[in-house]
């Protein structure tokens, strides 16, 4: 079980948790009142020390795995998460390749048995500025920070007790942007054909990014988008746990999907439920971005498999003013089965939003040309200009 979030909601408080005090035991889990702890958080939190004990007796070192961050040119949201793990294995770096073991172990069961660093003190250096933040319960730092950076790319590092240093992107969106993308990652921009109950431990625990299926023609799609629109971000919101982030990110490179953030979760109980609800972490992921740029309307990228269509539709009678377009992309008969069925709640009630259906992403690109949002002329990176065809000779 991966230990579970109990980080606020809020973005103003994301950083708000206090830092421990210099004699605190950093690997322990803070007592917390009996009437604030069910059954599910009392037994997580004794797996939790358990974890923690025995990868002490086995030398394990604090471990920083960094994750794509986001903000503004005023802000940044700080995300990553702290793990005891074996010394032979660590080796620095970022997302795509941040560490030996999940670099090497394929698959993600490795990443599952490391034991978190509840509340772990970090340090996050942008430019000449450091500033401490606080992991929550399951070691995942997600901080928003104070910052003064240009539009684009930038790198930040992060380093936890007597952890290596390491480094971790950040997309910095440019002040004025209107458009950027939020997709779906299962069924959306790959292919699972797995029954969705199975989903998350197949992804998990077996199966590698080598042999997971990109959907046809999203990656070729997104291109497009931020070939016309280069302003635009990317993210990616799913309700798999931050644990495969680094698999994840893997399979979006290898198949030439744009980089960008992964808004992810935790799994396990939190104070108020046995299990943390992927639909609930969807709404608020959109609610927070809807806040922190109110400027920006979106693409709404999802599948027709449950629940996708609501929770969009939702977004957007909430804040019609956030929201471009939504585009569903239609499973086959195959994989509605596997996902348990389409959802039968169809297109909501939103006037003045523009709803997109195709079963991959060439269809979603004819749609998306008519609404201006691509322009036809905009072809995709492997498609050679005119004045790159070799000459022939006959």
């Amino acid at each position: 079980m991966c230990p579970p979030s109990d980080r606020p909601q809020d973005p103003a408080n994301a950083s708000a948790a206090p830092a421990l005090s210099p004699g605190a035991d950093r690997d322990a889990v803070p007592p917390e009142p009996a009437t604030d702890r069910h059954l599910a958080l009392r037994l997580d939190d004794a797996w939790l020390r358990f974890q923690t004990r025995l990868a002490v007796r086995r030398g394990r070192v604090h471990t920083v795995i960094p994750y794509t961050g986001y903000g503004s040119t005023a802000w940044v949201r700080v995300l990553a998460r702290v793990v005891l793990a074996d010394p032979r294995d660590t080796g620095g770096g970022s997302e795509s390749s941040p560490l030996k073991p999940l670099q090497e172990g394929m698959r993600g069961w490795r990443n599952f048995t490391s034991a978190p660093v509840a509340h772990a003190v970090v340090h996050v250096t942008v430019g000449d500025a450091v500033h401490d933040v606080v992991a929550d319960r399951g070691g995942v730092v997600d901080a928003r920070i104070p910052v003064s950076l240009d539009a684009g790319w930038h790198t930040i590092t992060v380093q936890s007790g007597q952890s290596r240093t390491v480094e971790a992107p950040v997309r910095i969106v440019a002040d004025g942007t209107q458009f950027g993308v939020v997709s779906d990652i299962d069924d959306t921009v790959m292919v699972t054909a797995l029954p969705r109950p199975f989903l998350a431990a197949w992804n998990t625990f077996v199966l590698d990014e080598h042999a997971r299926t990109p959907t046809p023609g999203m990656a070729v799609l997104y291109e497009r988008i931020v070939r016309t629109i280069p302003s635009a971000p990317v993210l990616y919101l799913s309700t798999g746990a931050w644990n495969v982030a680094p698999t994840l990110s893997r399979f979006l490179s290898r198949n030439l999907y744009p980089a960008g953030p992964k808004l992810l979760t935790d799994w396990g109980p939190t104070r108020d439920r046995w299990f943390r609800s992927g639909q609930d972490h969807k709404r608020t992921s959109l609610e927070r971005l809807a806040e922190e740029f109110p400027g920006v309307k979106w693409l709404l990228v999802g599948d027709d498999g449950q629940h996708d269509e609501a929770i969009y539709s939702e977004f957007a009678r909430r804040h019609p003013e956030n929201v471009r377009a939504i585009a569903i992309r239609q499973l086959s008969a195959g994989e509605a089965v596997l996902a348990g069925g389409r959802s039968k709640s169809g297109m909501r009630d939103t006037p003045g939003i523009t709803w997109i259906y195709a079963a991959d992403g060439a269809g979603m690109s004819a749609r998306l040309e008519e609404l201006g949002i691509i322009r036809s002329e905009v072809r995709s990176a492997d498609v050679p200009e005119e004045t790159d065809v070799p000459e022939t000779t006959d």
